[in-house]
């Protein structure tokens, strides 16, 4: 199947959305004003200001969050008061999105001035410097990764995220009720907002407000949390595999070997995909169960189907063979 091209990425983030979303995570607070939350952070990676507060610019990564860290603050010490002063005044006048200050260092409050009159917001962290970057960085990968929506309900079966889809009437909600009976966990009903993470792997959430909610006919919003516990909830998992419920008379031409491997393209990526027909007297969950599993094996390298084609082959060859 053609791969279809991925939307475009997010451009950029505010730094007040940074802050406001990452905050907890990343144990940052605010030690200056917030004249520069509407900065925007164009690129999804982290910057250490050294060479730059040195005086050299040629290559400086202005558009990305600049960390001062251990080395960054004793190199300042180091220099007379108006320099330092100066040196900072510098990196501020550039069009930096923000400075973060790791170990719960304090930067002077005359930098601080120099940064709130640069229109700079100056955060700081408690965290390692190197840990905040790593942290750091994983949660921009996420803010800047290409996003889209499928309409469907998610959930992880057996450690497998399972991404349901069907037309409306197909059963959807009530095979996703009994999913939960036998242990699975939802992480979205209805729409799923689907993110590619660096071209290796779709992960899948719920909208904010609709987490761990889920409608049903007849019965209208439940809590899926509320009724069922805690553990029947997840805010995000990898999307592995796609079943679309189709009414029976609607597939003509099924698959009943699985040697031709189905896939979708979402975001670029080829997600396995199979069609399970709907009919009255079918146990939908079991069946996705079963394809779960099935897709564990797979991962492992064990292909049933494969396996049970070669060894048909192999016994047409020998008896063949023995007929010569």
């Amino acid at each position: 199947m053609a791969r279809e091209k991925k939307p475009p990425a997010p451009r950029s983030i505010l730094v007040g959305d940074f802050f406001t979303r990452h905050k907890k995570e990343l144990s940052m607070k605010l030690v200056s004003t917030d004249a520069g939350f509407n900065r925007e952070i164009l690129e999804p990676t982290i910057n250490r200001p050294g060479l730059a507060l040195s005086g050299f610019y040629k290559y400086f990564a202005l558009h990305r969050l600049q960390v001062i860290g251990l080395a960054e603050r004793s190199y300042l010490r180091h220099l007379s008061e108006t320099n330092a002063e100066q040196r900072f005044s510098d990196l501020c006048s550039h069009r930096i999105p923000c400075i973060v200050v790791s170990r719960n260092q304090e930067l002077p409050e005359r930098m601080l001035d120099i940064a709130n009159e640069a229109g700079v917001s100056v955060l700081q962290t408690s965290m390692v410097t190197m840990n905040y970057i790593n942290a750091a960085t994983v949660r921009l990968d996420w803010e800047f990764a290409p996003t889209t929506t499928e309409h469907g309900c998610m959930i992880d079966v057996m450690g497998i995220g399972i991404l349901i889809k069907g037309d409306s009437g197909t059963g959807k909600s009530e095979t996703v009720l009994s999913l939960l009976r036998r242990g699975a966990s939802l992480v979205a009903d209805d729409m799923v907002r689907i993110r590619n993470i660096e071209d290796r792997e779709l992960i899948g959430t719920a909208p904010e407000l609709g987490r761990s909610y889920m409608e049903v006919r007849g019965l209208g919003i439940i809590n899926v949390a509320a009724l069922f516990g805690v553990g029947t909830f997840r805010t995000e998992k990898r999307l592995d595999l796609c079943v679309t419920l189709r009414r029976e008379e609607e597939l003509n031409d099924m698959e009943r070997v699985g040697l031709d491997r189905e896939s979708i393209d979402v975001l670029g990526m080829e997600v396995p995909h199979i069609e399970l027909p709907v009919a009255p007297g079918r146990d939908m969950a079991q069946l996705i169960e079963v394809a779960a599993l099935d897709q564990k094996l797979k991962a492992l390298g064990h292909d049933s189907a494969v396996e049970f084609n070669k060894k048909l082959l192999k016994r047409m060859r020998d008896q063949r063979k023995s007929v010569v």
